[in-house]
Formats: C-alpha cells, structure tokens, sequence
C-alpha cells in the first residue's frame, strides 16, 4: 500500500510538472500544497476499499487543479491589466491638475480695483498696524454701512474718519458724546425764528443731519433723548426736524467706544453697525517704527501697506505717483454711492457660498456655546457685503473666501470674532461633496455588481458606464480646484483678495493645508476606484469576482448592504 501511495504521489507530482511546462507558468505554492493535500487524502484511511477506488483520484484532481491554475492566471493578467489601466489614468490627471495649478494665474483687475487700491494705500499712509481697520473702513463706506472701532483711546479711529472724509470729498462731523450730551450736540439747536412761529425745528446746517462722513466717540453714551433720533438717521438715513422728515445724505459713521454697550436698550443702536472691529495699541515690536514716525521719518518703507496686486497678497506701498495722478486714481464720492448698486446687479453669489452662509448662520445659533445671535437684518446686509466686496475686488462672484470678513459682522462680544473665523474655515476646509461623491461610488458599484452577476445586458451596460464616466469628470474638476489651492503659490483667489491683510491670510492658509490635502488624497483615492469601476464595465470578461479582487472594501459593504435588504 505505500509503494502505491508513493507512486501516485510520484506520478502527480510528474504530471503537475508536464503542466506546468507546457503553460510556462509558475504554480504557486498554495496551489502545489493543497492539491498534494486533496489528491493523498484517500491514502491516509488505510481501508481495501478506499485504495482501489481512490486509485484514479490523482489524475481528476490534477486535471481540476489545473483548469483552476488556468482561471486564476487568467484572473492575475486581467487584474494586473486593470491596475495598469487605472494607475495610469489617476497619474495622468493628478500631473495634468497639478502642472495646470503651478501655471495658473488669478488676477482680477478693473478701474475700480486700482481705485480701491489706491484708496487703501492713501488711507493707511503714516498709519502702523491699521491695515485691517483701513480695508474695513473702506469697505463699510463702499457698502454705504457703518464701522463700530472699540478699543482703547489714542488708537487712531478718529483719525482713520477724518481720513475717508478727506478722500472722498464729503462734508464732516465729530462729536464726543457724554453722559450729559444733549441732542443739540448731535442735531444742531433750536431755531429762534421756528418758536416765533410756532415751529420745532433744529438748525441742522454742520451737523451730523447734513454730515456724509461722521465720528461719534464714546457712542455709547448717548442718551435715551439721543437714541431715537439716532437710530432712524443711521438706518433708515431720515432725519425728523419737526413737522418735516428729510433725506440725510450719510455716507458712514464711523463708532467708537472704549467698552461695549451695558444696557439692552443700547442692542438696538450696536446693532445698527454692520461692520465691528477692535482696536489694539501698537505691538511693543513696532514701537521703533512708530518712533521713527512720531520724528517725521514718514519714508515708505515704513508706513507702506501691502496691497493684494494678482496672485500676491504683498504688492503696493504708500507712494503712488504724484500728488494729481493719487487724486486721480482714488475713489471719489460717486464710487461709494454707486458701488453698492452696481454690485447688487452685477455680482452672483453660488450655491456653495449660500451653503456656508446658511451652515455658519445654524452654527453659531444652534451649536455655537454660548449661542450668537445672527438677525435677519444682519445676515441680509452681510450677503450684500460680500457682494460689494467682490465688485470691489473686480470679480464677478463671491467665493468662499470672502466669507472670512464675517468675523467682523457676526458676533456680539469681541472674542466672538474668533469662533465665526474658526467655523468659517471649517466650512470651507470641510467639502460636503467628497461625502456625496463617495454615496454616488457606492451605488454605482452595486449596480455595477448586479450587472455583472446577471444576464448581460448592452443598454444597461451603456447607462452604467456613462454615469461613472460624470462620476470621474466631477471628481477631476474637484482634485483641480484642490490642486489650485495646493500647489504653486497656493490659495491664488485668497491672496488675490484686497479685503484681507498678508498676517490674517497667512494664517487662514496655515489653517486651511493640513485639510485640503487630506480632502485631496480622498478624492484621489475615490478617483482610482471609479477609474476602476470604468475599466471593469469596458471589459467584456469582467465578472462580479473581478470586482471583488479589484476593490475588496467596496465588495464587502455591498455584500452588507444586501444582507441589511435580506
């Protein structure tokens, strides 16, 4: 009985050899393993009966082993050539993105632009530190809206009003408000000749009722016989002298205060200012800067402001040519007045702007600890801002990236500037997309795998590839847009903006990195298994174990979900 055993292992291992020969294929050695193991099972019983009528086993099992050797080879070449199609595929497009990013060029340009450049650069000459607080200035005035500057006092903030007075050519006001401050400070006195007549009426001529630009300090001070008047005048720009309402012609008041209002019937006024800063002394590493100032070194290379011109956010100085082209180059009271206007009409905002807007506005209610309120007044004059601040800038649409300004809208104390920047550059770091795009893969693939595993049908082939073929078009312009922002420079429409300064994009692109490429290396990786999805449906041999070998996880949470079915 062993020397049969031995000769029948002899004679398969000969005839397996033969094979194997003639394929001139190697056989792996778990295949060499347990076809030994099937074919000396019938040996290892010792029985009569099991030796004469497991005798021609050997020979049925290596003809099965081979014919399986055969599959899975033809299985390894077909793998090995969808890998090689699909690998191909995804470095084609990542290259093609990339090379594409590096030679972009985002340069927005328009008179207005060079205007608002100008504009910035005249303001914030002989000013250390107050770039934020010009642009903010600037694009209060171009939204027609007001500027709240909290801070300390000697900060420049009025300053920086009597500045934008001076640029665009308006009539002036500036009071500081006390405890004691009566209307007629603010509204001008009483008319004589009106009580003759019988007439309450104010002498409102170099009052703040006549005034385009204006500074009121220590606004908060303001009483209640202020307030009303008040409030209509910077809301509604009517002005209430006796029996007459009349048309204010106030282009922005620019708000001060050393602290935040105390009493809720001050929400009302601080509402009032769309726009909210705050104001910090010089940092003790400028203070050399701001001596050389205070001495009349008034070069430029200290007082110049970076200036976003392009991709770059660190272009311009001070100085921009003679006094008469400045005068010409700056913006002029019909560009504020006009600006607002023209933006409205001409400056779209996409739905994934309007998505941000309204997940930060349910953030900051819902979620936000504690809670800011967003009025609905407020957040209709917050999209209108962004869309000024395009026009502005010389686009034609908002971008996700202007919605950086709303720290300055949203929020109520002065560190609630923090939390709306934080959430804000988790939105746009965040793409909702890549979530849709990777529920789109999962159904294509089991539709794919269903087809595969039934009878062959050519239309629903067809149907098939042609959505995972839009499948992979979306997700390359998606890994284009991610590459944009990655490589080269990076963030090309961020540093191209005039509205943010070169440390508040620094750090927004600091944060921003880390995010998009992980958000990157996803879409690469959905890229590759839809690429896969595409080869699979264009190879006429292609079955549902193809898939199962190609993408495994993919597999098994398409076997669960037919399980959750069953």
């Amino acid at each position: 009985m062993q020397l049969k055993a031995g000769s029948a292992l002899r004679a398969t291992q000969d005839s397996i050899r033969s094979c194997s020969k003639l394929r001139n294929v190697a056989i792996p050695a778990a295949i060499r393993t347990r076809s030994l193991q099937h074919q000396l099972a019938p040996f290892h019983h010792g029985s009569a009966v099991g030796s004469r009528v497991g005798c021609p086993a050997p020979l049925k099992a290596v003809k099965a082993d081979a014919q399986a050797e055969q599959l899975d080879t033809a299985m390894l070449r077909l793998i090995a050539d969808v890998s090689k199609q699909v690998d191909e595929a995804v470095a084609a497009t990542v290259f093609s993105n990339n090379e594409a990013a590096r030679r972009m060029e985002f340069s927005p340009d328009s008179d207005l632009r060079q205007r608002v450049v100008a504009s910035i650069q005249k303001l914030a000459k002989g000013l250390l530190e107050r770039d934020v607080e010009v642009r903010l200035l600037l694009l209060a005035a171009l939204c027609c809206e007001h500027l709240l500057l909290l801070g300390p006092p000697g900060t420049a903030k009025s300053e920086l009003s009597a500045r934008l007075s001076s640029l665009c050519g308006g009539t002036y006001f500036e009071r500081l408000l006390t405890r004691f401050s009566v209307p007629e400070e603010l509204f001008g006195p009483l008319s004589m000749k009106g009580l003759e007549n019988d007439l309450y009426v104010r002498q409102i001529n170099g009052y703040l009722p006549t005034a385009e630009v204006a500074f009121v300090d220590e606004i908060f001070k303001a009483n209640s016989a202020i307030l009303n008047a008040l409030l209509t005048l910077l809301n509604e720009r009517l002005f209430d002298n006796g029996n007459q309402r009349l048309r204010a012609p106030l282009l922005c008041l620019v708000g001060a205060s050393n602290e935040m209002p105390e009493s809720e019937e001050l929400d009302a006024l601080y509402d009032r200012f769309l726009i909210r800063r705050t104001v910090s002394q010089v940092s003790n590493n400028q203070l050399y800067k701001l001596a050389r100032l205070a001495a009349g070194r008034n070069d430029h290379a200290l007082t110049g402001v970076a200036v976003a011109n392009g991709n770059g956010n660190g272009n311009g100085s001070a100085d921009v040519g003679s006094a008469s082209q400045q005068q010409q180059q700056v913006l002029a009271m019909e560009d504020f007045r006009g600006t607002a206007t023209a933006a409205y009409d001409s400056v779209d905002v996409p739905d994934s702007v309007i998505d941000l807007l309204t997940g930060l506005r349910n953030y900051l209610q819902d979620k936000c600890e504690p809670p800011l309120y967003v009025s609905d007044r407020r957040f209709m004059k917050a999209v209108r801002m962004l869309q000024v601040a395009a026009h502005a800038d010389g686009r034609d649409q908002v971008n996700e990236y202007d919605c950086l300004l709303l720290e300055h809208v949203f929020g109520n104390r002065p560190d609630d500037g923090v939390k709306v920047r934080q959430q804000v550059l988790e939105l746009v770091a965040a793409d909702p997309g890549l979530q849709q795009a990777e529920l789109v893969l999962l159904g294509l693939f089991g539709r794919t795998c269903r087809l595969l595993e039934g009878p062959e049908d050519a239309s629903e082939l067809a149907a098939a590839s042609a959505e995972v073929s839009q499948l992979v078009e979306l997700l390359s312009s998606r890994h284009a847009a991610l590459a944009a922002n990655l490589e080269g420079d990076g963030f090309p429409e961020l540093r191209a903006t005039l509205w943010q300064a070169e440390a508040s994009v620094a750090a927004a692109v600091q944060t921003l990195v880390p995010q998009m490429t992980e958000n990157r290396k996803k879409v690469e990786d959905l890229l590759r298994e839809a690429h896969t999805l595409a080869a699979v449906l264009r190879n006429p041999s292609a079955t549902a174990s193809l898939l199962e070998r190609l993408l495994p996880k993919r597999f098994k949470q398409y076997q669960k979900g037919i399980s959750a079915k069953a």
